[in-house]
């Protein structure tokens, strides 16, 4: 099995917070579009009052804070990850309202009658699905069909990609998972959906701190081969690459948004 879709290996790195949490900051701290990717990707849900929502992979729970106008217009909300440590992480965060539920579930095999949802989200976490089209069908049949499905990504020419070209000496090749994309997800997307549109998000990094980078990139495990090298080595690439006391970074995310009825907004 592809390493990228091993479930085990994707319980391993999220079974606690602590990795997410470290590669969370460093957008949070760096990022120069400052209106910050989950406030924009909030900013294109559509969620009305009383609708149904699901959200697979909520991770952290982070993007919720601070929302509690649109949890409450919910007439359910439930909160769902593959990680129980994350739903724990998730129920501390948003905390308890009458409407939310917190579940531990598989995308591949979602737990709700046909048509329940009228919006289901699955953000940064549809390249880790080993059968994404089985995972992308129970979407569609838990969707009503009015319903709309948001989904956010990364590109291939982003973070990962420019480190791996400034650490190609030390042997780190460009392993990101490349299952969805903003490059591939359209087609991906189009083959259960008959509606699908692509949103870009302009952003980059502008690290201050070096020693930042590092701790991000030693959490990431796509460069589990950087384990022997000591991080002043690193340090000391990435210092060579400053610009006026700053080290540019791409970024590339984006989003989709699906629906099954092509009428529909």
């Amino acid at each position: 099995m592809n390493k990228m879709n091993d479930t085990s290996v994707v319980r391993k790195q999220y079974a606690t917070s602590d990795n997410l949490y470290t590669r969370m900051s460093i957008h949070d701290k760096y990022s120069t579009n400052k209106m910050g990717f989950g406030n924009w990707i909030f900013s294109n849900y559509r969620i009305d009052k009383g609708m149904k929502v699901l959200e697979l992979g909520c991770g952290t729970g982070d993007m919720w804070k601070n929302r509690e106008s649109i949890i409450r217009d919910c007439s359910k909300l439930i909160l769902s990850d593959f990680s129980e440590g994350m739903i724990a992480t998730t129920k501390e965060n948003v905390g308890h309202y009458d409407n939310v539920e917190y579940k531990v579930l598989d995308i591949q095999e979602i737990p709700y009658e046909d048509e329940t949802f009228d919006v289901v989200i699955a953000n940064m976490m549809l390249y880790h699905v080993p059968d994404i089209e089985r995972g992308l069908s129970e979407v569609r049949r838990v969707l009503k069909r009015d319903g709309s499905f948001y989904c956010a990504t990364y590109g291939e020419h982003g973070i990962t990609e420019y480190l791996s070209k400034i650490l190609a000496a030390y042997g780190i090749e460009d392993h990101l998972n490349k299952n969805f994309t903003l490059q591939n997800g359209y087609d991906i997307l189009s083959k259960v959906f008959p509606k699908v549109k692509k949103l870009e998000y302009i952003d980059s990094l502008a690290v201050t701190n070096v020693d930042d980078m590092v701790d991000y990139i030693y959490s990431l495990s796509s460069m589990s081969s950087l384990s022997d090298v000591p991080r002043d080595t690193i340090k000391e690439i990435l210092m060579r690459h400053l610009t006026n006391g700053i080290l540019n970074v791409p970024k590339e995310y984006g989003m989709f948004i699906s629906s099954i009825d092509t009428a529909s907004g």
